[in-house]
């Protein structure tokens, strides 16, 4: 995948896998961190999707969606959680990774991989090597799996009240017509833990989420923000530090810092590996190696996991101790953290006049004031990056613990990763949303420039030091501290210092307009610090 700010990483011949996966189906700049190495994985025909008001009759029905229109007034409606209901439209593409239906289809993967792998090991006798037409019939599972074949795991675990046990009576139910693998029934979970498969089922949903749908949003976002700061670079603007006038900068420059940020978080994600355990029951293949003694389960389950495209860890509990999602979630919270001061910065900008904003006929600002345009979707943003935030953080904390060899609390919590993203990405959509509808009121900051003529008191006591005149500083302090200062008295402040004539011409031609230093420089060549198209290392 190409994705957040790293871009792709070079690596070299058996050079262990970074967090990378295939790219997102759009087309898109190169830009960000290879998370998990692409899998040899089929994608499946059908994933669960909330259809659009103009998929075809065939998707709507394959999905058991209905009509987009009927599905939005009455289901989202009663639904308890926002992100299911009036936001669905925003982060409907991580439901075929995060919903029940997603973490089935991949546990029918891992399943059905397992049995393959099974069949490859020559000291495995009881299951010979799968004819081409078996291979077939068994990736045709994978390949053709849809959220009716769900349902009948559903309708199974009903019975069993055993999530993981439904899948594997569900693919020997699937399976008994085959005569081939009829045979070899008893091989489906063979010496598995629920674990085995849960972990693998994650680390799957979670590398081709982040791939396909979370990173390339971030990319855009950075990408947008590049924008800005280029188109921006040479727009002066008052600065503020601790909410006072301050050295000027310019527009575009305090919007590369943000994409600066950004990437650096982004090439962070390069870094990061999915781990995946296939070991059994307490990590040991204590179940493995009494049924095939001779055998190298170490060296089996590493290759299968890796043919998954995970990378494998061999020193496990029950679980995977999940380390590298607390990792991941954690870079996640710093880049939202960084897109959270950015909303605000441009909450007040908006607020101080320095943005308007794009209407749009029919759109309403408030019920009451017909003249409010407010910056909804920033604030939008913002309140969804701490719900993100909190959700995130929650489960970076809780599933690096675990009582021993196991306790049942991370099963519960690992169902709640879509969650933390999922406000995480319509945070991301919202920020955009709000990019678009920024218009620059140049007139708004040169007049809170042409009003701040005392930010050049910097200057001038700077090139006073420089010819040792004394009392630089005490003197700009007492000339505008606590008063007013104007064009009239700067000039003449500085036509009675005693400096060389062109040293004061300098300063003398200086204005706060001008006075912004290497700002658009560093905003025209924010390229060189992020990247989006041919990735660093």
């Amino acid at each position: 995948m190409e994705a957040v700010a790293s871009l792709r990483v070079p690596r070299s011949p058996g050079a262990r896998p970074s967090l990378g996966g295939p790219s997102s189906t759009r087309p898109r700049s190169g830009w960000g961190p290879v998370f998990v190495k692409p899998a040899s994985i089929r994608p499946p025909r059908s994933s669960l999707s909330v259809v659009s008001t103009d998929s075809s009759p065939l998707e709507m029905k394959k999905n058991n969606v209905g009509n987009l229109t009927d599905w939005d007034l009455s289901a989202s409606t009663m639904s308890l959680s926002p992100l299911d209901g009036r936001y669905m439209q925003k982060v409907k593409e991580l439901c075929p990774f995060f919903s029940e239906y997603g973490l089935i289809r991949h546990r029918v993967l891992v399943e059905v991989k397992w049995l393959l792998k099974l069949s490859e090991a020559p000291e495995v006798t009881e299951v010979p090597q799968f004819s081409l037409d078996a291979q077939s019939f068994l990736e045709k599972i994978i390949h053709d799996f849809d959220i009716n074949d769900a349902l009948e795991v559903k309708k199974i675990e009903k019975i069993t009240n055993h999530d993981v046990k439904a899948v594997e009576y569900y693919l020997k139910q699937r399976c008994k017509s085959h005569p081939e693998i009829e045979k070899v029934l008893e091989f489906f979970h063979f010496a598995c833990t629920s674990e085995d498969i849960n972990n693998l089922a994650h680390a799957l949903s979670l590398k081709e989420a982040m791939n396909k749908v979370i990173f390339p949003v971030m990319v855009d976002l950075c990408e947008a923000i590049c924008v800005m700061a280029k188109e921006h670079a040479h727009i002066p603007m008052l600065s503020r530090t601790h909410g006072q006038p301050a050295s000027p900068t310019t527009l575009g420059k305090e919007m590369a810092n943000f994409a600066v940020r950004l990437s650096e978080r982004g090439k962070a994600f390069s870094k990061i590996h999915v781990l995946g355990k296939f070991a059994g029951a307490v990590g040991n293949y204590n179940a493995h190696k009494v049924a095939y003694p001779d055998i190298n389960w170490k060296s089996i389950t590493a290759e299968f996991v890796q043919s998954l495209g995970i990378d494998f860890n061999a020193y496990v509990t029950q679980i995977e101790p999940h380390d590298y999602i607390a990792e991941l979630f954690n870079n996640v919270t710093q880049f939202n953290n960084i897109l959270i001061d950015f909303d605000r910065d441009i909450w007040s900008y908006i607020s101080l006049g320095y943005f308007k904003q794009i209407t749009k006929a029919g759109e309403i600002g408030s019920s009451t004031m017909p003249h409010k345009v407010n910056p909804i979707d920033f604030e939008n943003s913002e309140g969804n990056l701490c719900l993100g935030n909190a959700v995130l953080s929650a489960l970076s904390m809780k599933l690096p613990i675990s009582r021993m060899q196991r306790d049942l609390t991370d099963s519960t919590v690992l169902r709640n990763l879509g969650v933390g993203l999922g406000y995480s990405l319509l945070a991301y959509k919202s920020a955009l949303q709000g990019i678009k509808k920024l218009q620059v009121n140049e007139s708004r900051l040169n007049e809170d420039l042409e009003q701040t003529w005392e930010v050049l008191a910097e200057p001038i006591q700077t090139v006073m030091r420089r010819y040792a005149v004394p009392q630089a500083y005490e003197k700009l302090k007492e000339l505008t501290r606590g008063r007013a200062v104007s064009k009239t008295s700067i000039r003449e402040f500085t036509e009675s210092l005693d400096l060389p004539q062109e040293a004061k011409t300098m300063l003398l031609n200086l204005t706060p307009h001008s006075y912004t230093g290497e700002a658009e420089r560093l905003a025209t060549s924010v390229g060189d610090a992020v990247d989006l198209v041919n990735g660093s290392n």
